[in-house]
């Protein structure tokens, strides 16, 4: 190091420990997500204003609206940490920015190890989920298209069983039910032919007063959570490799916030021991 330093006073004014490459590098890293922090906060503010998503899912123990917004500004505050102390070389905001991650990939760490540990209570609360969702699926038209996505995609039907849409006030087979849908599934649940060019909204008319071998032929009769279950178990890797994909930008985050802070305290060095030895006859 005192080599290099002589060397940097003697031949080299010029001379800097901080590699630009790194420098902009971590710059342009943290302006990606901090572009995508923005359009996350205004998908959430769109969400929660023109959509009004906190009548639609009052049930939910989180609103996916406020969610997304309060991800979006975290992420916004801390990009900006890391986007400034690069440019600015401020050891302060980069220290910031390589501590949050750290927490948040720590937090993320610990999610996934304790979601693998109360599995159980996590199948609980996905069933609380998706029974608030068939409750609520004619209350909103992107809830409804979601769900009739995930019933049609994993060939389901209803939370546990089929007979689950009778918590949904449309559907509900009481005989004081004055609705035309009454003892009804959505026609997301019905079995279709490969032939099948016009969907038949009306396929899944009255199959909660049918046997369930019956109701069979006709529609989904397995319930959402089990299937969703399996297809977890089923594509492991997979997820785990999504996981893996969340976890690589925090880690390149922190090698290259931690490597510029090191990097920074070398140049202050190097200005102090020239500051200090400017004066001396040999140096």
């Amino acid at each position: 190091m005192e080599g290099n330093r002589r060397g940097a006073t003697g031949s080299d004014k010029d001379f800097t420990f901080v590699s630009s490459v790194v420098k902009y590098l971590l710059f342009f890293f943290n302006f990606i997500f901090w572009v995508i922090s923005l359009v996350m906060v205004a998908v959430g503010v769109y969400a929660r204003t023109v959509k009004h998503a906190e009548a639609t899912l009052a049930s939910l123990s989180v609103d996916p609206a406020v969610m997304l917004m309060v991800v979006g500004v975290l992420m916004f505050l801390i990009t900006f940490c890391g986007c400034v102390g690069s440019l600015r070389e401020n050891i302060c905001l980069l220290q910031t920015f390589c501590i949050s991650l750290v927490v948040i990939f720590i937090i993320q760490l610990a999610a996934g190890v304790l979601g693998f540990i109360f599995s159980n209570k996590a199948r609980q609360k996905v069933t609380e989920v998706i029974n608030d969702a068939v409750v609520h699926y004619r209350d909103d038209v992107d809830l409804q298209n979601l769900i009739d996505f995930g019933q049609e995609e994993f060939g389901c039907c209803g939370a546990a069983t089929y007979l689950d849409w009778s918590n949904n006030i449309y559907f509900d087979c009481n005989q004081s039910n004055p609705s035309r849908e009454r003892c009804s599934v959505p026609f997301s649940c019905c079995i279709r032919s490969r032939n099948e060019s016009v969907v038949n909204t009306m396929c899944g008319q009255g199959m909660q007063e049918r046997e369930f071998g019956e109701a069979g032929k006709k529609i989904h009769t397995n319930g959402c959570i089990d299937v969703l279950v399996d297809f977890i178990h089923s594509n492991m890797f997979i997820l785990g490799g999504i996981a893996l994909g969340l976890a690589i930008p925090e880690l390149v985050g922190m090698f290259l916030s931690q490597l510029l802070i090191n990097q920074i305290k070398d140049q202050i060095e190097l200005q102090q021991y020239n500051l200090k030895h400017s004066s001396d006859p040999w140096s």
